[in-house]
């Protein structure tokens, strides 16, 4: 009986037993306990991982999508473009066609190699139909034909073609130029393209200037950016000379100019210097060589040329002097010997270049009557600078000491030996190398200041394929007016014009997301764990909801 009793009393002992240990099990936390051990809960991690990763993918995707459709309905709306600009230089009447796009901010998209602009020149230039006003306006017949065969006929009358005159014209008087300027309106209106009559005319010294600075700039890629980062510019035309340069000196008015472009405002100093062309100043040198008193001359040191190669016979012809001049110098021109010699040439270049200087209203004028203030930063040099240079073989960088050197080895060699080695070469061209090598060096070093081993102007005429035309920079400055060149942030132009398409990314994103995180909880399983003692581990269990 005792036995019996000692069994069930075991029994009830150890069923007490186990439900004390059910009762009191560790409680462990359960979110900790399942982390660790749990290979359910470690798929529910895996699970939450490849939820983050779709809806990682599913923004990028939208937001690809929406770059992409962006971009693919700019590239659609672009409007294909032309225009037109006629340089009314001093030597030859040149027409550019630019081809560009108009994108659907209203922002011209340039290419000027060799599909987005064509260029051709005729002679002679506008002024030298100043005897002949009316017959100017033939002389761009041939320009027009150019034009059109380069322009398809469905932008004829949406093109703009602007006529702008410099030099050769400014030297005319008055009347004369609109006499010519009208002469050419009547070719203009009748060509099938747009115009008005105020698009022809004669532009000023400063804007021929500030027209090449922006062409300079732009080709440079500094357009738009850094004032103390620009390149200044000069030229040597064939009527006159132009400085632009940005300048940190305090400028007379007239000769100050302020620009602005994008989101960067320049202050310029830019003048013109009429009359002190390259060619115009070798006609100035040739008066001198004749002046009406001979004696006087013989005392100033010019009755002999120093510009010209010895042994070059002076003809009547060679000094473009009307009949009667020719009847009143003609005694005179036989004492007249070429003597080539560099140092004289440029002596006498500066003269030339010095011309007026009683007139100066400055405290100093580095030219005639002009004043220029020291010249800042790194410039290009182009025109003549570029066309002397290139003659002699010279590098783009090369020193006023090069230019020096195969100066007065040119100017010191005999002239049948230079017409053997450039038959190829007219001989009016090729007589002026003497002078327009000491006139460069006059110019740029006794004029204007520059050491003859300085290294910061380059002689150019393109930057790449990008020609260094005024006439480029006055056509990006009509077309670009307003635009922001070079802008940087790209988000707020997609907020501002994109509100909408991007609202509605927004709004798709948001509801993507909520979806995949309810399916997530609503096919989330609820797990219950218990301890098996038998087992010896523990069990996790699903729990029907």
């Amino acid at each position: 009986m005792r036995r019996l009793n000692a069994r069930i009393l075991a029994v009830d002992s150890r069923t007490k037993m186990d439900s004390l240990i059910t009762q009191f099990r560790p409680n462990f936390p359960r979110s900790n306990f399942i982390s660790r051990t749990s290979p359910a809960n470690t798929k529910r991690t895996r699970g939450n991982l490849w939820i983050f990763i779709s809806l990682t993918a599913i923004l990028a995707t939208f937001c690809y999508l929406f770059v992409v459709s962006r971009g693919s309905r700019n590239s659609m709306v672009q409007k294909k473009k032309f225009g037109i600009v006629i340089d009314g230089g001093s030597t030859g009447t040149r027409i550019h066609v630019f081809k560009f796009l108009i994108n659907e901010e209203g922002v011209a998209l340039y290419d000027f190699g060799k599909e987005g602009l064509s260029s051709l020149r005729v002679n002679p230039g506008l002024s030298s139909y100043s005897e002949d006003p009316n017959s100017a306006g033939d002389s761009l017949l041939e320009l027009m034909e150019f034009a059109k065969g380069r322009i398809p006929m469905d932008y004829w009358g949406d093109t703009e073609i602007k006529l702008m005159a410099t030099a050769g014209l400014r030297r005319l008087e008055v009347n004369v130029q609109e006499r010519i300027l009208e002469s050419c309106r009547g070719i203009l209106s009748s060509s099938g393209f747009k115009f008005q009559s105020d698009w022809a005319s004669v532009i000023t010294g400063s804007d021929e200037g500030i027209n090449a600075w922006v062409a300079a700039n732009y080709a440079l890629g500094t357009l738009g950016g850094d004032p103390h980062q620009t390149v200044g510019i000069i030229e040597l035309g064939g009527a006159s000379a132009q400085v632009t340069f940005v300048s940190n000196e305090v400028l007379p008015p007239e000769l100050s100019r302020t620009l602005k472009f994008g989101k960067s405002t320049y202050n310029l100093y830019s003048h013109s210097l009429l009359d002190f062309g390259q060619n115009v100043a070798y006609d100035s040198l040739k008066q001198m060589l004749i002046s009406s008193d001979p004696v006087e001359s013989a005392q100033k040191g010019i009755s002999v040329d120093p510009c010209t190669p010895r042994g070059y016979s002076h003809g009547m012809e060679s000094w473009n002097l009307s009949p009667g001049a020719l009847d009143t110098k003609k005694k005179y021109l036989p004492i007249l010997n070429a003597r080539g010699n560099f140092s004289e040439c440029r002596s006498a270049a500066l003269t030339v270049l010095q011309n007026g200087k009683e007139k100066c209203s400055h405290q100093h004028c580095n030219l005639g009557s002009t004043f220029i203030p020291p010249l800042q930063g790194k410039f290009l040099a182009t025109e003549n600078f570029f066309f002397t240079s290139k003659f002699f073989g010279l590098a783009p960088r090369a020193s006023l000491s090069d230019l020096m050197l195969a100066g007065e080895r040119f100017c010191g060699e005999d002239w049948s030996k230079l017409e053997n080695k450039y038959n190829s070469l007219q001989e009016e061209d090729l007589r002026r190398y003497c002078f327009s090598s000491a006139y460069i060096v006059a110019l740029l070093h006794d004029g204007l200041g520059i050491a003859l081993d300085d290294d910061r102007i380059d002689f150019v005429n393109q930057v790449g394929d990008i020609p260094l035309d005024w006439a480029l920079g006055a056509f990006i400055l009509q077309n670009t007016a307003g635009s922001a060149m070079g802008q940087t942030d790209w988000i707020a132009p997609i907020i501002i014009e994109d509100s909408s398409t991007l609202l509605s990314l927004v709004i798709v994103a948001a509801i993507l997301i909520l979806t995949v995180w309810s399916l997530s909880k609503w096919r989330k399983p609820q797990l219950k764990t218990i301890y098996d003692l038998e087992k010896g581990r523990y069990i996790v269990t699903r729990v029907n909801s």
